[in-house]
């Protein structure tokens, strides 16, 4: 087995796929205890995402997405968004994942604004149920994804852009070991107005055996190795 090979295999080893070797759709798990799964969004999941959005409206909103003046409204219901995630997940531009703890709604993590061609780059966005923030679900579901985007989509490089004051989400990307690049001012409508946020990134180079193994190797957190 080629060297390139064997350290694809290690990687997957360490994550069971519903389809191999398929970008999207798929349905990816991890973990025993608990047991972590990202498939795609569905509409079927409207009742619930409602439910968990409401619940946990103080824990997320400082962090939300929003709208800037004079851009195109978003979507105005949950079957809308779930359509416009899947005619852009056709044609290749987002894998709007879902994930599940133990078979449970418990957030989602996106791969967003996929460029193929010379590029190969993606952006990485998640959010999390409060009731399993600091249950090491976070770092797992976005090492995951960031492995699935590395060995099954071939991408070559992934970015997270987080908020400064936004700190659970900023240990995820310290959990994993993922390096700081830049910070960008004024970067992103969020929460009523344009933030500040700071950059970090990965190629497939810095983790040539995906960051599941990364990550279970340093005992979930990278940054105590460093």
């Amino acid at each position: 087995m080629k060297p390139d090979e064997q350290l694809r295999r290690l990687a997957r080893e360490r994550m069971i796929t519903s389809t191999p070797g398929q970008a999207w759709p798929n349905r990816l798990m991890s973990g025993t205890d608990p047991v972590v799964t990202l498939r795609p969004i569905r509409r079927s999941d409207a009742r619930v995402w409602r439910a968990v959005r409401r619940r946990n409206q103080v824990w997320l909103s400082p962090w939300d997405a929003t709208v800037p003046p004079g851009a195109d409204a978003r979507p105005t219901t949950f079957g809308t968004l779930v359509r416009r995630l899947a005619k852009a997940a056709r044609r290749g531009t987002t894998y709007p994942f879902v994930i599940e703890v133990d078979g449970r709604f418990a957030g989602q993590v996106s791969i967003n604004n996929i460029v193929r061609g010379s590029a190969q780059f993606a952006s990485v966005g998640y959010w999390i149920d409060q009731e399993y923030a600091g249950r090491g679900v976070m770092p797992r579901a976005v090492a995951m994804a960031v492995d699935h985007c590395f060995f099954t989509a071939k991408l070559h490089r992934l970015e997270v852009c987080i908020r400064p004051e936004n700190t659970n989400s900023l240990r995820v990307v310290e959990k994993l070991g993922i390096r700081e690049i830049g910070y960008a001012p004024r970067f992103l409508h969020i929460d009523g107005e344009w933030r500040d946020h700071r950059i970090f990134a990965i190629t497939r180079e810095e983790a040539p055996r995906g960051l599941l193994a990364r990550l279970e190797e340093s005992g979930g957190d990278a940054s105590a190795a460093r």
